[in-house]
């Protein structure tokens, strides 16, 4: 269990850093336009937010201290 701890807590260190440094987009579809049958759709790639990045670093460490103290 401690070792799920570390690895999980690694791994989302990870994830947070590269969405701090603004490294992870996501893409969102967006209907601009709609009569009848007929539609058009706008593809939007966006950011994580840097602020959800530096949480999920704190989280990650969080789990990495966890697993490095329990017994």
């Amino acid at each position: 269990m401690r070792a799920g701890f570390i690895v999980a807590g690694i791994v989302i260190i990870a994830l947070g850093a590269a969405g701090f440094m603004g490294m992870l987009n996501f893409n969102q579809d967006k209907e601009v336009f709609k009569v009848g049958d007929l539609s058009a759709t706008v593809q939007q790639t966006r950011t994580v937010p840097q602020w959800i990045g530096g949480a999920a670093v704190f989280v990650g460490l969080g789990l990495v201290v966890v697993g490095a103290r329990r017994k």
